[in-house]
């Protein structure tokens, strides 16, 4: 029985150990999304953070600042859940093989 313990918990070190690593390197991936047909994009990496923001200028309207505001907030919150949607896709690959589903991990 305690080698059974001993193997289980090696092989849950490992299993951290791969997640450890796959965060890195999510953190390193990026996804775009867009809003207002592709006047405001936005670009989030693995890690849920803001890695660029790019508007085109015929969208800035000194008038309508609520309208740019709006686009803003619509692209980046669309990247945030493509971005854990990839991290998500990413974190079942790796746990796939327990043939468990571990809440709260992604």
């Amino acid at each position: 029985m305690s080698k059974q313990l001993g193997n289980l918990m090696r092989q849950a070190q490992k299993m951290q150990e791969k997640m450890a690593e796959m965060q890195k390197e999510l953190a390193s991936k990026t996804v775009e999304a867009a809003s207002g047909g592709g006047m405001v994009t936005a670009v989030v990496n693995g890690a849920q953070e803001l890695v660029s923001l790019k508007i085109e200028p015929a969208v800035v309207d000194p008038k309508d600042i609520d309208m740019l505001q709006d686009l803003v907030t619509a692209a980046v919150n669309e990247g945030i859940r493509r971005s854990k949607q990839m991290v998500s896709e990413e974190m079942s690959k790796l746990t796939s093989g327990l043939g468990v589903n571990i809440p709260g991990l992604f």
